[in-house]
């Protein structure tokens, strides 16, 4: 039995979103460590949500809100940024118009003591990443 499940006509965008996930994988394959927890941070999400919009076998869609925090976050090639976007039109027609130029971040720099542990490190790391993205949640609901 072949696998047929790209050409599933009820599932339409299913490759396509794949594709892209696919090269958002490949391009934070290739930054260096702690890109996915930068971008976690930048998007107000944890990084288990970064982990699902980069793989390729969870079909559920990036908003377009977030496709311009990943590229500044993830420092997208040209190359990458062009083929990550058709991909995404394809995926999702007309879903893009402009929306992937209009969001923007800052990277805020805190300095932490080191707990001496990884572990213990990453906790903290992640501690931080929730509570800005808490923070920038309600900055955005009081105006």
């Amino acid at each position: 039995m072949s696998d047929d499940k790209d050409e599933d006509p009820s599932r339409p965008g299913d490759s396509n979103v794949a594709d892209y996930k696919l090269i958002l994988r490949r391009a934070l394959d290739n930054r260096p460590s702690g890109t996915r927890l930068k971008l976690a941070a930048a998007l107000g999400k944890n990084r288990s949500f970064v982990s699902q919009i980069t793989n390729p076998a969870y079909l559920v869609p990036i908003p377009a809100k977030h496709v311009a925090i990943i590229f500044e976050v993830c420092h997208l090639s040209g190359t990458e940024r062009a083929a990550f976007l058709e991909a995404y039109g394809r995926a999702h027609p007309g879903r893009l118009r402009g929306a992937h130029r209009e969001a923007r971040t800052r990277v805020v720099t805190v300095t932490v003591p080191d707990l001496g542990e990884d572990k213990k490190n990453r906790a903290l790391e992640q501690l931080i990443v929730d509570f800005a993205a808490q923070l920038a949640r309600y900055a955005e609901s009081i105006g």
